[in-house]
């Protein structure tokens, strides 16, 4: 029996680097995997859509799993991707987080950085407007709490408060003295992490993934085992 398509559903961005970025993740999966097909789609800016991707690849007789690579439940997830999925033979898998896995990334991502103990790091997200959204981040947040000594919080470019800008404020007025820096909660290189660069921080760290890098392993893990459970469904 030939197994469903994989469908790697990203945000989509005008950036090259993060074009790339996202591209190798497809490979790797497809490198990990001989023989399932895996393909990939977007929610916005860029080709090819989620809902063409589903309907192309279900058209004559199969099925497909649509992954969001997303790093949590929010309008995207809840609609974008459910619709597209939705009378068709493919079901949606959920976010990638929150996941220890992420967690234990975004510290290796600090530690690049040269991550000190008595830091003060604010977790910095894209943001939704749905508050189970919210909810994801701060777990990821007491998951790198978990790895670091220094004091953790939470920051949004867009959609949920406190924005990254007044989060590094905050951490420099709770904290005086000490160096705030940023973990990057991003898929790729792009509009938010550009933005994360006027915030005020002392360190802004690298994004999941890495531009001209192969995707850290442990995304690959938690991309296939979304795909893995959804399957078992």
């Amino acid at each position: 029996m030939t197994a469903p398509v994989l469908i790697a559903c990203a945000h989509g961005t005008r950036d090259v680097r993060g074009r790339r970025a996202v591209g190798a993740l497809v490979a790797a999966l497809a490198a990990a995997r001989p023989g399932l097909v895996v393909e990939a789609a977007f929610v916005d800016v860029q080709p090819p859509t989620v809902a063409d991707v589903v309907e192309r690849t279900t058209a004559d007789g199969g099925s497909a799993v649509v992954v969001p690579l997303l790093l949590s439940r929010g309008f995207h997830v809840g609609v974008d991707v459910a619709r597209a999925v939705e009378g068709r033979r493919a079901v949606a898998a959920g976010a990638l987080g929150p996941d220890p896995r992420l967690a234990s990334l975004l510290v290796y991502r600090l530690s690049a950085w040269g991550l000190a103990a008595g830091d003060a790091v604010v977790l910095a997200a894209a943001g939704s407007s749905d508050p189970r959204a919210a909810a994801d981040v701060q777990q990821v947040a007491r998951a790198v709490q978990a790895h670091h000594a220094g004091p953790v919080s939470v920051g949004f470019g867009a959609g949920a408060s406190p924005s990254v800008t007044q989060a590094v404020s905050a951490a420099r007025a709770e904290h005086p003295g000490r160096r705030v820096v940023v973990a990057a909660y991003l898929l790729a290189p792009g509009f938010f992490h550009e933005r994360l660069l006027g915030c005020g921080a002392d360190v802004v760290a690298a994004p999941l993934l890495l531009a001209g890098a192969a995707p850290d392993p442990r995304l690959v893990e938690v991309v296939l085992d979304r795909y893995d459970a959804a399957v078992a469904q």
